[in-house]
């Protein structure tokens, strides 16, 4: 069979090659539009990686499943516990000062994890608008960006903002920014790059699935899909040509985390590491969040849907969890590290996970599985840890600094990210000595203040305040 009329002659040898020549089916029933459009996707698509991935036999050889490597799992070995910080306020103090000098260098850009929607919070944009701030109901975006212009501004250097968004939040998420002047960011400090996507394929032949006539099924490829990301979308060329080789890397639903946060910084460099992951203590053995831990001494994250039941229960001599040390998605990564592993393709591995994908069958009728009908592809961040040399792993205070937006109610919902930042702000102002009314609403701008010992040197002990207390530049 040849190519039909108009289509590349060479991409049509490669749907044959790899089985795939039925994303053509409707050709003739195109427009020219939807051919052009249909031509631009076949070509993004590596069909070798996809015939890879998907073969039967190559799952079958896997070494071994992270439920059989959990069970030599132990505690990870370069830690810093919250009380080891508190209990020598002097190489606290001594890891701020380095941190703050690489920001006093420029050395230290920021990369935001911004692609997901706000659909399970009931809002129909990128989660990043949601609003959270108790009082003015400022945005996600808005929190975190004055949070890096704060630190920038104490630092007396830029701090570049890498911003990476989905197909599903990209141009809205642009727009947004434009609309508010980027939230005061230079327009050459912020870099929009997006996250890939992959195809789904049909579970039982591996076909490459149409969502419709001249669309192909695809999702996002994970957050880990964001090496390639920043590889194709030259920014690890930005990075070096400004000199920045830490980079910071959060999510958006967190609004009480601390952007560039200096002493984490002095902390990552101190220990030599390649990669620092903020941890919190897990609140009970079935709390549902990664454990870091050591297997085979490599420092890695297992998913709690990995982790098998006896394995999350254990607990050391004195009765508290081994496997304390829930993953808070927050991190420092050397650039040259992240640039080694996205310029060698094999050493982040794809996950698969089956997943009711609509799709058109044969007669081009849409069709809504009710069961798993297809596999995604998605790469994790986190299978980069075992790549390292060194993993610090570095405990944080959960109510202070770990309070995310991902459910619509109870915990780690709007309402207790609400009360959370609420509590922060309040807490700083009576340590400044001043009176509250019982149920004030707080909140502080980052411009203001980014933290109490900022607030300290801006509010007298005096001051009196009547709910609700906004503070702004």
């Amino acid at each position: 069979m040849s190519a039909p009329e108009s289509f590349p002659e060479d991409l049509y040898q490669t749907l044959a090659d790899f089985d795939q020549s039925h994303l053509l089916t409707w050709w003739n029933d195109l427009s020219e539009q939807a051919q052009s459009e249909l031509v631009t996707q076949i070509q993004h698509i590596n069909f070798a990686q996809i015939q890879r991935l998907y073969a039967p036999g190559a799952t079958n050889q896997k070494t071994e499943s992270p439920a059989q490597k959990a069970e030599r799992a132990t505690r990870p070995a370069t830690v810093v516990r919250l009380e080891d910080r508190s209990s020598s306020p002097a190489e606290s103090e001594e890891a701020t000062k380095q941190g703050q000098k690489l920001l006093e260098a420029g050395r230290v850009g920021a990369i935001l994890v911004a692609g997901g929607q706000g659909s399970r919070l009931g809002f129909s944009h990128p989660k990043g608008m949601y609003p959270i701030g108790p009082v003015k109901q400022t945005s996600l975006f808005q929190i975190l960006v004055e949070q890096l212009r704060a630190r920038a501004r104490q630092a007396g250097q830029p701090i570049f903002y890498f911003i990476m968004t989905s197909d599903a939040t990209h141009d809205e998420t642009v727009e947004y920014f434009q609309q508010h002047q980027n939230f005061g960011l230079a327009e050459d400090e912020l870099y929009f790059f997006k996250q890939g996507t992959m195809p789904a394929v049909d579970a039982e032949s591996g076909l490459v699935l149409l969502a419709e006539k001249h669309r192909i099924a695809v999702s996002p490829d994970g957050h880990g899909g964001m090496l390639a990301a920043l590889k194709n979308n030259g920014m690890f060329d930005v990075m070096r040509e400004k000199g920045i080789d830490t980079l910071y890397y959060h999510q958006v639903d967190n609004p009480t985390a601390i952007v560039c946060d200096p002493e984490f910084l002095g902390y990552h460099q101190k220990a030599n590491a390649e990669v620092s992951v903020k941890v919190v203590s897990k609140r009970s053995p079935d709390e549902k969040m990664g454990i870091v831990c050591d297997v085979d001494e490599k420092t890695q994250i297992i998913e709690y849907s990995d982790l098998p039941h006896h394995i999350a229960e254990q607990t050391d001599e004195e009765g508290k969890l081994l496997h304390w040390a829930g993953s808070t998605a927050i991190h420092i990564f050397n650039r040259d590290f992240l640039e080694q592993i996205a310029n060698d393709d094999d050493r982040l591995p794809f996950h698969q996970a089956n997943k009711k994908v609509p799709y058109i069958d044969g007669s081009s009728k849409q069709v809504e599985p009710e069961k798993p009908n297809a596999i995604k592809f998605e790469r994790f961040i986190f299978d980069v840890l075992p790549e390292a040399e060194t993993v610090l792993v570095y405990e944080i205070d959960r109510q202070r600094e770990f309070n995310p937006v991902k459910n619509a109610e109870g915990q780690d919902s709007p309402q207790t990210a609400h009360e959370a930042l609420n509590r922060i702000f309040s807490g700083w102002l009576t340590s400044c000595g001043v009176t509250l009314p019982a149920d004030a609403t707080v909140e502080i701008s980052p411009l203001y203040a980014v933290d109490e010992t900022e607030l300290k040197q801006k509010i007298s002990a005096d001051a009196e305040f009547t709910s609700p207390v906004y503070l702004g530049e």
